[in-house]
């Protein structure tokens, strides 16, 4: 009896994925440890590894099939000695392209069965949309589904407010997020549109839950580098023989990471009824991919030696933007890290990335006019942003972690004590 290959979960909140190429056909052999296909999560593309020694015998799921159930059969494998032919006739040249993508949303569920149309009152929802609108108090029955037959989806079910018949047009996350890409109207302007892949669905899902749910408060202050720029010299010439060339970067998520050591009541994240207290400060740090932003992270971070974040950062960076890190390297973190000095911006504010709560923005360095001891002259400046949840941040006590953070920015022996 051939072997089932399911959809694997490759991290512990995976619901489905996309089976974005098999590296293998029908007819390949493969052994244990073979990669067999890339899957794309919501976070990035993971190969993944036969189990199982023998022969391909049928490829029951097309490559760019979207919406892919954990533990649905993939393909099928026969072991040694068995007769090289499926366990029932191949699917894969009846397999449907996947529906088209809600956006910010998984795809939608696959049509339902002969019968399974909604008759009379009956609503026909997928388990998940049901579980969701259970959990949101929404009521399905004046819920209009988008999937086939008119199947209740969970992108139905997110647009919906709570204790709602339906999602009205003027509702806050459907003016957010549009429900269907119709919605949004061309003016006669040529396009070209470009199918959304799960991170970009995921990036614009969370961030809008981000801003609509999460009370941001933005604090900023002015930092002088001077004296971190002339240490970073230093420290480069002395690690030069090691192959280690620190960026401005590395040392600043050195500083963030010591500063939340030096103001736990901003190492925290807010849970609902409790306030999360971290003893560790995981710094996430936003690295642009091409399949979309993601935010690798460097454990412990205030701990560690700047030459050590140095080569980790790198590491992580060149994994994130080939899209091979794994679930454990870029999900958690206690506070983000986002960069756009590189690009010339002055100063902005970032969206916090929930559930933590708080994000460091930081711009570029630049010759600025500025006061040292009472003298105007001219300094090179870094304006930093913090974006705090005001839930679990009081706006003094995030004052009090950008002054740590500057202090430890424009004093940089610290960060190397």
């Amino acid at each position: 009896m051939p072997i089932a290959i399911k959809m694997p979960a490759l991290s512990p909140t995976m619901e489905e994925g996309t089976l974005a190429k098999w590296l293998v056909k029908v007819g390949d052999t493969v052994s244990s440890g073979d990669i067999m296909a890339e899957i794309e999560t919501d976070k990035a593309t993971m190969e993944f590894e036969a189990v199982d020694e023998g022969v391909i015998v049928s490829i029951d799921v097309a490559e760019g099939t979207e919406g892919v159930k954990v533990g649905t059969v993939i393909a099928q494998l026969a072991g040694e000695g068995e007769e090289a032919k499926p366990a029932a006739p191949a699917r894969a040249a009846k397999a449907e392209p996947a529906p088209a993508p809600v956006p910010a949303a998984s795809a939608p569920a696959p049509a339902p069965v002969a019968g399974a149309a909604p008759k009379g009152d009956r609503v026909v929802a997928s388990p998940l949309a049901k579980r969701i609108a259970a959990d949101r108090g929404v009521d399905l029955a004046g819920v209009k589904g988008s999937g086939p037959n008119g199947r209740i989806v969970k992108a139905d079910v997110e647009a919906a407010q709570p204790g709602a018949a339906v999602a009205a047009p003027s509702a806050p996350l459907a003016a957010a997020v549009p429900a269907v890409a119709a919605a949004v109207p061309d003016f006669g302007i040529p396009y070209e549109a470009e199918k959304l892949n799960n991170v970009r669905k995921t990036i614009a899902r969370r961030l809008t839950e981000a801003k609509q749910t999460i009370p941001h408060i933005y604090l900023t202050v002015d930092i002088r580098l001077d004296a971190l720029l002339k240490l970073r010299g230093e420290l480069n010439k002395a690690l030069e023989a090691d192959g280690i060339k620190l960026s401005v970067n590395d040392l600043l998520i050195k500083a963030l990471a010591k500063a939340l050591v030096r103001v736990p009541k901003c190492n925290v994240s807010f849970a609902g009824d409790e306030l999360r207290k971290y003893s560790r400060a995981d710094i996430s740090v936003a690295v642009a991919a091409p399949s979309g932003l993601i935010t690798p992270i460097v454990v412990d971070a205030a701990s560690r030696g700047v030459a050590q974040i140095s080569r980790e950062m790198k590491a992580l960076a060149d994994k994130a933007r080939e899209g091979k890190l794994m679930p454990h390297e870029y999900q958690g973190g206690t506070a983000s890290l986002s960069n756009l000095g590189m690009f010339g911006i002055k100063q902005f504010d970032a969206v916090i990335n929930p559930p933590q709560a708080m994000i460091l923005a930081v711009g570029a360095g630049e010759q600025r006019p500025y006061v040292v001891d009472g003298a105007l002259s001219i300094a090179t400046v870094m304006s930093a942003t913090g974006s705090f949840d005001h839930r679990a941040i009081d706006g003094a006590d995030g004052a009090q972690l950008m002054q740590a953070f500057k202090d430890l920015v424009e004093n940089p022996l610290s960060l190397v004590a």
